[in-house]
């Protein structure tokens, strides 16, 4: 199969960034790692917790530091995050909300502490006019022998 699809993602803690490894082991697929200023977040989920909800309610998410790719050349973009409060954590939103005109697919992956709430719901809400396919959750226990299950959603997705 041709590689005509993009990984992106925002790790927090590393466990996305693991994820998001494996993903590109099995497709070696182009990778964009979503990052933003220094000290946005503090180094504690609790309190990390309680800045994003504050984003979330102000609605002033967080800026990408980083440069973006051409989205157009993907038919498929795999784009990972941690849950964060059951919820799409707030870099990958606002990437989200940079999708304005993309025609291709989404596709989300994301890792948990084991309570993935209600993020692939939300994920589509962010992104409403596109289609979305079915995602992968991992819970962070479980990423040292997730590999197949990321063939198997892979698979699923006809990428591999």
């Amino acid at each position: 199969m041709t590689n005509n699809f993009l990984i992106v993602d925002y790790s927090w803690s590393g466990n996305t960034a693991k994820l998001a490894t494996i993903i590109q082991q099995e497709t070696s697929a182009d990778r964009l790692d979503l990052t933003v200023a220094a000290g946005t977040f503090p180094d504690d989920m609790y309190a990390t917790a309680d800045v994003a909800n504050q984003q979330l309610a102000t609605g002033q998410l967080p800026m990408l530091t980083n440069e973006q790719s051409r989205l157009d050349q993907y038919q498929l973009l795999l784009v990972g995050g941690p849950v964060w409060s059951g919820k799409v954590a707030t870099p990958v939103r606002s990437f989200l909300l940079q999708l304005q005109g993309y025609q291709g697919t989404v596709a989300p992956f994301y890792t948990d502490a084991g309570t993935p709430g209600d993020y692939e719901t939300d994920f589509a809400k962010l992104v409403p006019s596109l289609s979305v396919a079915t995602g992968l959750g991992v819970a962070t226990s479980e990423l040292a022998q997730s590999n197949q299950r990321v063939v198997n959603w892979l698979q699923k997705l006809t990428v591999k």
